[in-house]
């Protein structure tokens, strides 16, 4: 299907289901009035107790407009087109919520992945179909992709650098998938940042079915202030601030996340030696005997594969360093995800393993 066709064609009403078509959503004060006498939104007069400047005993915007200017011009596209949440979990949320009714609808997923998009399924009883990425490199399988799809299937779940194997998906792949689904393809690029591959969030306005996931927890180094980001063309970004919670993303959140704007020159030098660790870590793992593979990885984070994976991830517990055992993942027997640190980090990971195989 040719970009043109997709933008004409697609139809995203269709898709949406009905009684959020119809919702009429909770109006809350601090859309109308963020200034003045407020005496409207029930809030405690005397203050916060800790007496800060933000004045928390005031709700927060509903909306944070000067954050989502900030947002959209980091990646290049309009506020329009940025949601902002409760970590790209909410996203994910309110994506089902908006398109999926229960107990009748589907989505597609690639595993080995992100294993929220399965339990966020479950939650909202919407069944789950799987076609698993290529074994060998962890590619999607386009044409079973297509061939999965029902007429009850909504969404399709593709994370790219995937977790946990790391890798980036083809463009080519991933374009002919957003161009011939027939619901909503969404990009999970929560890790997009330590690769050299382009985000697709500047392309949500040529394809009117494309919804791009990232999150300030991984390169912005702000996983504490759970700030999620939905990149999607204008009208889901409607629907989506439709279904929130009135209040969904904190005063707290915010201020840290525009301070952090302000900071980019030091998010990119941590990017950069992140990525500088990541290629040492891997040369030093190769000398490491039971490591058998190590994937490619465009993310902050190594797939590898060793003798008695299940072992050596307990005993790495017990010596307090703690990995993620992923060997229950298809196409994943005995690996562990290790999340790159800093030199001393990965050196004492490096003795660590060293010892544990003499």
């Amino acid at each position: 299907m040719k970009k043109e066709a997709m933008s004409t064609s697609f139809n995203l009403e269709k898709l949406v289901r009905p009684n959020i078509q119809a919702l009429k959503p909770y109006h809350s004060a601090r859309q109308d009035f963020s200034e003045g006498l407020l005496l409207d939104a029930n809030e405690n007069s005397y203050g916060d107790p800790i007496r800060s400047s933000q004045e928390l005993h005031r709700y927060p915007s509903p909306t944070h407009p000067r954050l989502r200017k900030r947002i959209a011009q980091w990646r290049r596209v309009r506020p329009e087109n940025v949601f902002i949440g409760v970590g790209s979990d909410e996203g994910i949320d309110l994506l089902y919520r908006i398109f999926c009714t229960p107990g009748q609808d589907r989505i597609l997923t690639t595993p080995p992945t992100y294993g929220m998009y399965r339990v966020s399924a479950n939650i909202h009883d919407i069944a789950i179909d799987e076609v698993l990425l290529t074994k060998d490199h962890f590619q999607p399988q386009v044409d079973q992709i297509l061939k999965a799809v029902t007429d009850h299937t909504k969404i399709l779940l593709l994370c790219s650098p995937n977790n946990p194997t790391g890798n980036t998906f083809e463009r080519d792949r991933m374009r002919e998938l957003i161009e011939s689904f027939p619901g909503i393809v969404v990009v999970d690029e929560a890790y997009i940042d330590f690769s050299d591959e382009e985000s697709w969030a500047s392309e949500v306005n040529t394809y009117p079915n494309l919804v791009v996931l990232q999150t300030l927890s991984k390169s912005f180094g702000l996983a504490g202030i759970r700030l999620g980001i939905t990149f999607a063309s204008d009208a889901i970004i409607d629907y989506m601030m439709k279904v929130k919670a009135p209040y969904n993303v904190n005063k707290l959140t915010a201020q840290r996340a525009l301070e952090a704007f302000d900071k980019m020159d030091r998010i990119a030098s941590n990017i950069a030696k992140i990525k500088k660790q990541r290629s040492t870590l891997r040369q030093q793992l190769e000398q490491i005997a039971i490591v058998r593979h190590i994937y490619p990885s465009e993310a902050n984070f190594l797939l590898v594969r060793v003798d008695h994976a299940r072992k050596i991830y307990q005993k790495l517990a017990d010596r307090g360093i703690i990995v993620r055992y992923r060997g229950n993942e298809p196409h994943c027997d005995d690996t562990l995800r290790i999340t790159v640190g800093t030199p001393e980090e990965n050196e004492r990971l490096i003795s660590a393993l060293k010892q544990l195989t003499e």
